[in-house]
């Protein structure tokens, strides 16, 4: 499954830390879109869709949440809980975002704009299209 962990670096001292995403530097594509979800209700599941060709990179820059994620031929769980680790989802990945803590704040860079027509949103297709490679 083509899901990696970017450790993003922080910087600070005592007054505070920072955390800069660059472009292709730590953030390994060009960044055409940004948006965030806060105060999602703990039992609220979101994503339930897989992308055709779209490129994200997901931070939980406050508390906690995981991912359920499939690329057709395996499935894995991951928890982000680190505002300096960001979260690499390629396409074709199937994602689920469940278990919200109060305070998340996950941030989710894109390598395209927004599109509807990338999103796949029936798991029947997704399944398929995994499974030619496209």
């Amino acid at each position: 499954m083509d899901v990696k962990h970017i450790q993003l670096q922080m910087h600070g001292d005592a007054s505070g830390l920072l955390v800069a995403l660059e472009e292709n530097r730590n953030v390994p594509f060009d960044i055409k879109r940004v948006y965030y979800l806060l105060k999602t209700r703990s039992d609220a599941h979101r994503g339930l869709h897989a992308h055709r060709s779209l490129k994200q990179l997901a931070i939980a820059v406050r508390g906690s949440m995981k991912f359920h994620l499939d690329d057709g031929f395996e499935q894995k769980e991951v928890v982000l809980s680190d505002p300096a680790q960001g979260l690499l989802l390629d396409s074709l990945i199937w994602r689920k975002m469940y278990d919200f803590t109060e305070d998340c704040v996950l941030m989710v860079l894109a390598d395209q704009l927004y599109d509807p027509a990338d999103y796949i949103r029936d798991y029947a297709e997704f399944r398929r299209l995994a499974r030619e490679g496209r």
